[in-house]
């Protein structure tokens, strides 16, 4: 199961996954028309990395994630928001009332849901003016360190599942959206990493082996990876190339 990929990498995900950038949130809450009385549901909550910047305006939020680590995460980092409302459910059914959401979001996980099942839940929860947001962090596969990165991924993944070339949506994505239509925007969000940040981005996802499961296989992802980073760091810091997309919509 889907939901199942992520036990055990909720610490790493947590910590080395990057965030979203501020031109992101002002773009949703000044054109989209979020605000501080929305309420949204964030499906595939994870360990809640977007749903945090949607609590910090001040939204209130439906947490919704079927894996127990991650959502365990999000519950303590969270709490502290009385709009938070951690939901164990999956994209497919959550479980919350009929017609009575804002918006629907799903940062870096629609790739995962069942897409048909998914666009009927959100029919289901949405307000009859409401829209689904899908954003995606993409790594800007023009740069040649990106190019080298995904050779090595593709090579110690366990799977293709989640590897995607860049980490955007899929080809079809708009399939999804009523009439075919959606606004797209993107926004640069670069990263820098450390050689620990940038070896626990990569070892962070779901397709990567766990050293408890292939220690061989693990170590090899590993000294590939500081092998790519001693090649480009500069002072111990590597520039990476990366961008994120928002598609927004009506289903």
């Amino acid at each position: 199961m889907n939901e199942d990929r992520f036990t055990g990498k909720a610490d790493i995900y947590k910590k080395f996954r990057p965030t979203y950038p501020k031109e992101l949130m002002d773009y949703l809450y000044s054109e989209v028309g979020f605000s501080k009385d929305s309420i949204i549901a964030d499906i595939g909550a994870g360990t809640g990395i977007f749903s945090r910047l949607l609590l910090e305006r001040g939204s209130h939020v439906y947490c919704v994630e079927p894996n127990g680590d991650m959502r365990q995460t999000a519950i303590e980092d969270l709490s502290e928001y009385k709009n938070f409302v951690s939901v164990n459910a999956p994209a497919e059914n959550t479980g919350l009332p009929e017609h009575n959401v804002d918006f629907v979001t799903a940062a870096q996980a629609f790739h995962w849901f069942d897409r048909q099942a998914f666009k009927a839940e959100c029919q289901r929860v949405l307000k009859d003016s409401g829209k689904v947001v899908l954003v995606w962090n993409i790594r800007d596969s023009k740069c040649d360190i990106i190019k080298k990165e995904y050779v090595i991924r593709e090579k110690y993944s366990i799977d293709s599942k989640g590897l995607g070339g860049s980490g955007g949506p899929p080809e079809d994505y708009l399939e999804f959206f009523a009439d075919r239509v959606c606004e797209v925007r993107t926004f640069r969000n670069d990263l820098e990493f450390d050689r620990e940040s940038f070896i626990g981005r990569n070892v962070s996802a779901s397709y990567i082996p766990r050293e408890s499961e292939d220690p061989e296989k693990y170590r090899g992802f590993v000294k590939e990876l500081n092998e790519l980073f001693d090649e480009y760091n500069v002072n111990g810091i590597l520039n990476f190339p990366h961008f994120t997309e928002s598609y927004v919509g009506r289903v």
